[in-house]
């Protein structure tokens, strides 16, 4: 049986770095962006564009490719070798046929009498990319109207025909504003025919002011589910036995809801979710009450966030959000509350973020007892203006909430205008900082333009660490002749002195060039077996 394999479960995988705001809609109300015709505005089409770029991108991709081909043994040189495929058990066969992408799935059918119901029963991995005159593995950026309608017309009858269960679906090829009726039967297929992963993509033009059926809290199946420019089914009114019973991961990627009692329904009606991420979102501004006893990962990217409290998460591993503010001179309140297993959190900013440790407000001079200290985290990430006074010093406060930090990133940000010199004397008479005197061993410091108060800090840091071990300087772009340049220069500023820390490791790198629309990949911060998903990958 000539066919194309499965290959290996993938992400759309780019350099682990920050990427740029998703910029899915810029009105000012909830729906209004999003409920016009991009055919008539070019302006919005290019956003949503832009946008739908950055989010296909950092989607997780489906567990069957075309890239990969079937080898089977050749035949008898007479041409009579005996069907050895077709001797196998149906349940093997089953296990084959749901290794293919769909086209070649049904295919099989034909081969014969015995093949058809082996097909109709097989696990299905439908992936609507691989129904196009071009069959891909990653979510086109565009793709023709009739190609879509062809495609979302197979699909239908794919749905119809097979008789379940459906591994997973992926749909991501047309416009679901266009025909309603037909998305409500998809559902309502999927959910009988017990789909485990979904991601559904609404395309151009969008007009999402209208719910998702409720028919998506009917799939108790669901482990998995992605939902893009499209708006969250109205949980308002909805019977006690709506829920998502064995649903693990979710993703909601520029998604209009009903505010913060969608997110308290959706945690109520969770009891697996581990891994909860937003992308892109707009409207309205989230405030997020993270409760719920099977939390591990939430992830904020670039969304419009207020407030972000950790009200009672035991199990919550790993808090990154990489946040855009509110408005220009906003900020978004983060609380933590009870997480006695926060183990890393990322990217503070204290432009962006307001920190709350129990009820203790985090300031500049903040005296941080033991109720405001969260002793858990072991890996930190944070954003700094090292030109800015008011913000240096909140840093020495900010630290002193996280005594264990073993493992330290620096992102230093740019000013265009300095308030303040910060030399090494002001960070000495900060005073005594825990984690740095006694638990910091890996110190990464990214966007190293080699300004004096990025010098003062950096001599701070290493002359009070103890037991720093490896210290990386990953240089801006451009702010060096040469890697020799800025090596010499933190070597003379900071190694110099007889208090220079002799065990330390020093590694000083060329920093490469952030792709234009680079994603942050969803699966880097969800999948554990990476013990830090902001670990530095020397270029090589």
């Amino acid at each position: 049986m000539a066919g194309q394999a499965a290959g290996t479960r993938t992400s759309r995988r780019s350099s682990a770095g920050r990427c740029p705001p998703s910029t899915a809609a810029s009105s000012s109300t909830p729906t209004a962006a999003a409920s016009t015709s991009s055919a008539a505005d070019p302006h919005l089409d290019a956003l949503i564009s832009s946008a739908l770029s950055t989010i296909h991108r950092a989607l997780p991709s489906p567990s069957v490719s075309v890239g990969g081909r079937l080898c089977a043994l050749p035949d008898a040189p007479d041409g009579g070798g005996p069907d050895r495929l077709s001797c196998l058990p149906d349940a093997l066969l089953r296990d084959i046929i749901s290794r293919l992408p769909v086209k070649d799935a049904v295919r099989t059918a034909a081969l014969s009498h015995r093949w058809r119901p082996v097909w109709l029963s097989a696990p299905l991995v439908l992936y609507d990319a691989h129904l196009l005159p071009a069959p891909t593995d990653d979510i086109p950026s565009r793709v023709k109207r009739a190609d879509s309608d062809a495609a979302a017309a197979a699909v239908s009858v794919i749905l119809a025909a097979h008789g379940g269960p459906l591994r997973c679906a992926y749909l991501a090829c047309g416009n679901m504003d266009g025909d309603r009726a037909r998305v409500a039967r998809w559902l309502q297929l999927l959910a009988v025919k017990g789909v485990e992963e979904l991601l559904l993509i609404n395309r151009p033009p969008l007009q999402i002011d209208k719910h998702l059926p409720a028919t998506l809290f009917s799939m108790a199946a669901l482990t998995r589910l992605y939902l893009c420019f499209l708006r969250f089914p109205a949980t308002a009114g909805l019977p006690r036995g709506a829920a998502f019973p064995r649903l693990r991961e979710l993703g909601l990627c520029s998604v209009a809801m009903e505010g913060h009692a969608d997110m308290d329904f959706i945690l109520a009606r969770s009891p697996e979710l581990e891994n909860l991420c937003f992308e892109g979102h707009m409207f309205p501004p989230l405030g997020l009450r993270l409760a719920g006893r099977s939390l591990r990962c939430v992830q904020i990217h670039y969304s419009k966030v207020k407030s972000i409290a950790v009200v009672d998460a035991p199990r919550l591993a790993r808090l990154i959000v990489m946040n855009s503010p509110l408005k220009a001179g906003g900020s978004c309140t983060i609380k933590i509350g009870n997480a006695p297993s926060l183990h890393l959190f990322g990217y503070f900013d204290p432009v962006s973020h307001v920190l709350q440790v129990g009820s203790t407000d985090i300031k500049a001079g903040t005296l941080v007892d033991a109720r405001a200290m969260v002793p858990a985290v072991k890996i930190l990430a944070l954003k700094f203006h090292f030109r800015v006074r008011n913000d240096a010093k909140m840093l020495p406060s900010f630290l002193r909430c996280f005594p264990n930090v073993e493992r330290l990133y620096i992102h230093s940000e740019k000013v265009n205008e300095p308030t303040g010199k910060l030399n090494f004397k002001f960070w000495q008479e900060a005073g005594g900082i825990q984690c740095v005197e006694s638990r910091v061993k890996q110190l990464v410091f990214h966007d190293f333009r080699g300004e004096n108060s990025e010098l003062a800090f950096l001599k701070f840091l290493v002359e009070s660490a103890r037991v720093l071990e490896k210290l990386v300087i990953v240089c801006a772009d451009g702010c060096f002749g040469s890697v020799d340049e800025a090596n010499s220069k933190v070597k003379k500023n900071l190694f110099a002195g007889k208090k220079g820390a002799g065990g330390c490791a020093l590694l000083v790198l060329e920093g490469a060039k952030e792709k234009e629309g680079a994603p942050w990949p969803y699966d880097r911060g969800f999948d554990f077996s990476r013990v830090d998903p902001f670990e530095f990958v020397v270029p090589t």
